[in-house]
């Protein structure tokens, strides 16, 4: 029998709370964390969408200055998440080659990379920074993570945009039950609101651009939803075996009890309208947390709030639920945090393991004509949860077809 994977701690940066105690707060009271963006650079480049979420609280307010001028901000992000899911783990010493990281990104470092550029063009190469690439990597996260940790057995980087930061749960669940690690901190990080990531995306015609009204832009499953709103930040989790937390005492949240990962292979941005691999991705997880479709009391949805892509995740949660969809609590906190991209899967874990051990759901805001085509039971405003033993999924997709999705069971 596969070992038990724990959630011990939890750490978090992101437009609606600068840690976890409060963004949980604000997740059940339905703060929208979207806002007029007043950089200078809205109006230099003529941006059609000018607003985003940013974190509440800015890096440079919790790291040193040595520390944070080394670090492309989406390495800062992951820094400060880790480092309060660890604090809030309560763990003493681990051996380092029995502890693991597996962080994850969507695009990496993206501001130094740009800036890099318009720094080479505009004063020459000898004026490159020489941490230029060890900040721009993706996998800058993982590692600096790791090196605050001290973590030996890995320091992994899945890059599956959306799906990036669920994806990492599901390796560090793997890592534990292989028993290559004992307690792995997994988790993702963002940092792409910047000019060129807003124009491209708009460009596409992926954000809202309700420029007047930033607070309602996030609206998963309204009839006049018209696309994500940028956000940033990260999300950490402290996983351990069952027999180390016992082993100490620890406090535990949740069991992550399985996780799942599939590919659409249909488009490259576009979800299967069928909702094919989300279905599969969704069975295989519960299969793998041997789990029931009526164990499920509670779903953190993707639910970006784009046109196409809230109904095929409707259509996959009714093809793996079947009828029991109708008695599911469903909260879409993208409409609160906006879409952290490669981070919203660890911001979202987060939330679904306090939803599992608080037993409450957190709000989806913004709601107001609810698309006839998606009947699915959107928690409007934070509600209870049943007693006793509960499932909740969370769930991730990614352009690229990439679908993950986790388990977890109350403990």
């Amino acid at each position: 029998m596969a070992r038990k994977v724990l959630i011990t701690g939890l750490g978090a940066t992101t437009p609606i709370g600068g840690d976890v105690p409060t963004l949980w707060k604000n997740a059940l009271k339905g703060v929208p964390g979207a806002r007029t963006l007043e950089d200078d650079w809205v109006e230099q480049y003529s941006l059609p969408v000018t607003f985003a979420a940013r974190v509440s609280t800015p890096a440079s307010e919790v790291l040193s200055k040595v520390e944070a001028k080394r670090m492309d901000p989406s390495t800062q992000f992951a820094v400060v998440a880790a480092r309060e899911a660890w604090a809030d783990a309560g763990i003493g010493e681990v051996d380092p080659e029995r502890l693991g990281v597996t962080f994850a990104t969507g695009i990496g470092g993206v501001w130094t990379l740009l800036d890099a550029w318009d720094t080479l063009r505009e004063k020459g190469p000898r004026r490159v920074l020489p941490m230029t690439v060890p900040m721009l990597m993706p996998n800058g996260p993982a590692a600096a993570v790791s090196l605050d940790l001290g973590a030996r057995a890995a320091a992994q980087t899945p890059v599956s945009a959306c799906a990036s930061g669920t994806e990492a749960l599901a390796q560090a669940l793997e890592l534990i039950r292989s028993g290559k690690a004992d307690v792995v901190v997994a988790g993702g990080a963002e940092a792409a609101i910047h000019p060129m990531p807003l124009a491209a995306f708009s460009s596409m015609q992926a954000l809202s651009r309700r420029n007047d009204d930033p607070e309602r832009a996030s609206r998963p499953y309204d009839t006049d939803r018209d696309g994500f709103v940028m956000g940033e930040g990260a999300g950490a989790l402290v996983l351990e075996s069952e027999e180390h937390a016992k082993a100490r005492g620890a406090r535990v949240y949740a069991e992550l009890a399985g996780a799942s990962v599939t590919a659409d292979a249909y488009h490259i941005t576009a979800p299967d309208p069928e909702g094919l691999g989300a279905t599969r991705a969704l069975k295989a997880a519960l299969f793998d947390a041997r789990a029931q479709a009526e164990d499920v009391v509670h779903v953190n949805a993707h639910a970006t709030s784009t046109p196409v892509g809230d109904k095929p995740e409707y259509t996959a949660l009714k093809a793996a639920l079947g009828a029991h969809v109708d008695n599911v609590a469903v909260s879409a906190t993208k409409s609160q945090t906006g879409h952290l991209l490669g981070a919203s899967g660890a911001v979202e874990a987060v939330l679904t393991a306090l939803a599992v051990y608080e037993r409450q759901a957190p709000a989806t805001i913004n709601l107001e004509n609810q698309d006839p085509e998606i009947p699915l039971d959107v928690v409007t405003s934070a509600r209870g949860l049943p007693a006793g033993d509960i499932v909740a999924l969370s769930n991730s997709f990614g352009f690229g077809g990439h679908n993950a999705v986790a388990v977890m069971r109350s403990h």
